[in-house]
């Protein structure tokens, strides 16, 4: 587990764009089953959260259709809130970082770590884009 002292900038980076942090498996439970759309994000310490991932997800909301909660877990630091968003992303493995976006409770789009290294912050983007405009 991650001191909070490292994390609280990562955390911040999210949460100053709008993202609401989850730490209890009740919290995301809460959220993932809420009517509409919730985007969540399964943040990292890892470069490609910091380089793509999290830039990628904060620009995307710059678009007309945004989901309507926009949610984040820390992968090392928030391990129940973790472990809990993991369980409604099967089939997909847990990886981190990754972004999952709800609707009405249900599995709509992935980007998985594997989508996310080696590509840039406006191509996440523009993926989560697509996405939103297909579902929100």
């Amino acid at each position: 587990m991650y001191p909070e002292e490292l994390v609280k900038p990562m955390k911040l980076e999210l949460e100053n764009a709008g993202f609401t942090s989850l730490t209890t498996s009740e919290e995301v439970e809460s959220a993932i089953k809420k009517d509409g759309t919730t985007l969540v994000m399964v943040n990292s310490v890892c470069g490609c959260a910091a380089g793509t991932a999290r830039p990628g997800a904060i620009a995307a909301l710059a678009f007309d259709k945004i989901p309507t909660n926009l949610t984040t877990v820390f992968a090392g630091v928030d391990k129940e809130a973790t472990d809990k968003a993991r369980e409604f992303m099967i089939p997909f493995p847990p990886s981190s970082p990754c972004i999952a976006l709800f609707k009405d409770g249900n599995i709509v789009h992935m980007l998985e770590r594997h989508h996310i290294e080696g590509r840039s912050a406006q191509a996440i983007a523009a993926n989560l884009v697509g996405a939103f405009e297909e579902h929100c």
